[in-house]
């Protein structure tokens, strides 16, 4: 765990494995770290957001609730941003197959259940 997690913090630090790769697949896989990364910046903006501005929804708490999972979805996204980075890093190298995750599609799934959430809110609190 620790060693994973130091390669994390110090790519340079660890043994290198394998073969340098061609350095366009390394720059794609950057270029796809900080996508995540950009991914979760946007969901800690959007709960620190939900935080500040959102008036008080008619459930107790739910504003807060809102928030504290986007703070929190925003923090995995960072950490299984630079996971997947490291993974990929190293399949190169070693000339093995991409790991494949299931993480877009939970987080899809997510952010959809999230929608629906704030649309029953939004519907909740409008005037009739």
């Amino acid at each position: 765990m620790f060693g994973g997690l130091r390669q994390w913090i110090d790519p340079e630090k660890t043994p290198t494995v394998g073969r340098a790769p061609d350095y366009r697949f390394s720059l794609a896989n950057e270029r796809t770290f900080l996508a995540w990364i950009r991914t979760g910046l946007a969901l800690v903006a959007g709960g620190l957001g939900c935080a500040q501005f959102l008036p008080p929804l008619p459930i107790t708490y739910l504003r807060e609730i809102i928030a504290v999972a986007l703070l929190v979805l925003g923090g995995i996204v960072a950490l299984r941003a630079v996971d997947h980075w490291a993974r990929t890093e190293r399949a190169m190298r070693l000339g093995e197959e991409l790991p494949g995750s299931k993480f877009p599609a939970l987080l899809a799934v997510i952010v959809a259940l999230g929608a629906l959430l704030l649309i029953v809110a939004v519907l909740l609190q409008s005037p009739r």
